[in-house]
């Protein structure tokens, strides 16, 4: 017996015939960069978030950039933002030449620590990053109030929230933008590389458009020094096609979680994530915490067993070689490092059933002596 870890090629399968059709199409058509394809996947994403408008790019690492560069974010200015997210959140604020000032997580969510967030405001501060990590939406109730009166920009991390909703408002349209990924397997993942930018004002959304298109909204229209950031149109003839299912593959997630909650939930030695149980998380990872000295061994029984796990992240952004110069040390967000050496995430993905899950209460039962 196998469980996969994640599954795009089953999602892909339900849209495939589709997508082949609208492929030769676009082939026979000859528009092969932007397009009205990218237009109509713009255009549904923004109605779906609840935005204005919503900006294809290239991957969801540029989204942060771009949307960043588009508030004029640059050298001299600081970003605060979580240590333990994906790097690349951190690689877009230095990209823009800003200083990425980073604070640790919350003890029951992984999510940013608003508290420590705030305290890490500085004269410099041009905005605030909150990820909505593993699929779980930041308490926007306490950070919203607090970036406006300091006139800090608020800029989700949506990469793995695709859909997710906190008081039927969906992540993404909080702050001035929300910057989503479509890498693979993400819970809205394309066949390739993809990424957005979502936002409410008009003259951002035309600035992204501007840098995403080496600084000009036409062909040789160069107004400002931008860069090549583009949606391909075969990823979002995919991406449409996919949305219509969203709602639904994240209403399964959430029922996976209960599988894992309902067959792990009892277990002493195993810490389960904490959610509001509403449509705020949507489980784009199960991450769970185990004693560190027992991790590699159950990852390593489960996988002899065919069932796959990952580790994310295994290291917090602070103490990776590629932002050392920051100057931060061991013990800095004590919170991050610890989680970073317990956590294990565990298979998510429309396939799971509740007798994988089982399977894998199994495994974890036994490796942990309670079997």
């Amino acid at each position: 017996m196998g469980v996969l870890f994640s599954a795009p090629q089953a999602e892909f399968a339900i849209i495939k015939e589709k997508w082949l059709e609208e492929v030769e199409q676009l082939a026979k058509s000859g528009v092969f960069v932007g397009g009205v394809r990218v237009d109509q996947f713009e255009s549904a994403f923004a109605d779906f978030t609840g935005v204005k408008k919503a900006v294809g790019v290239a991957n969801g690492t540029e989204a942060i950039c771009l949307a960043l560069k588009a508030l004029r974010i640059g050298p001299g200015d600081e970003v605060i933002t979580a240590t333990n997210t994906f790097i690349a959140t951190v690689e877009a604020i230095h990209n823009t030449g800003a200083k990425p000032v980073l604070v640790d997580c919350d003890p029951d969510t992984f999510l940013i620590d608003i508290e420590q967030a705030k305290k890490s405001k500085t004269a410099k501060t041009k905005a605030v990053i909150p990820v909505h990590l593993y699929g779980q939406i930041v308490d926007m109730t306490e950070l919203l109030p607090w970036a406006e009166k300091e006139r800090v920009h608020v800029v989700e991390d949506c990469a793995q929230a695709a859909g997710a909703r906190f008081h039927d408002t969906a992540a993404g349209n909080f702050g001035i933008a929300g910057c989503f990924s479509f890498f693979p397997d993400k819970n809205l993942g394309a066949v390739g590389d993809g990424g957005m930018v979502v936002t409410s004002s008009d003259d951002l959304a035309l600035l992204v458009k501007k840098l995403r298109n080496h600084g000009g909204d036409g062909r040789y229209k160069h107004e400002i020094a931008g860069t090549n950031s583009r949606l391909d149109p075969i990823q979002a003839v995919a991406l449409k096609l996919k949305l219509g299912y969203l709602n639904e593959w994240n209403a399964r997630r959430r029922e996976i979680a209960g599988f894992y909650e309902k067959h792990l939930g009892a277990l002493e030695g195993v810490i389960l994530p904490k959610h509001r149980r509403d449509e705020s998380h949507i489980f784009h990872l199960y991450v769970v915490r185990v004693n560190p000295e027992l991790r590699e061994t159950l990852k390593k029984q489960l996988l002899k067993k065919g069932v796959l796990t990952a580790i994310q992240y295994p290291s917090p952004v602070h103490l990776t070689d590629a932002f050392a110069f920051l100057g931060y040390q061991p013990g800095d967000f004590p919170v991050a490092e610890r989680y970073a050496r317990e956590i294990i995430s565990l298979p998510m993905n429309i396939t799971v059933t509740e007798q994988d899950v089982e399977f894998i209460a199994s495994i974890v039962k036994e490796v942990l002596g309670k079997g």
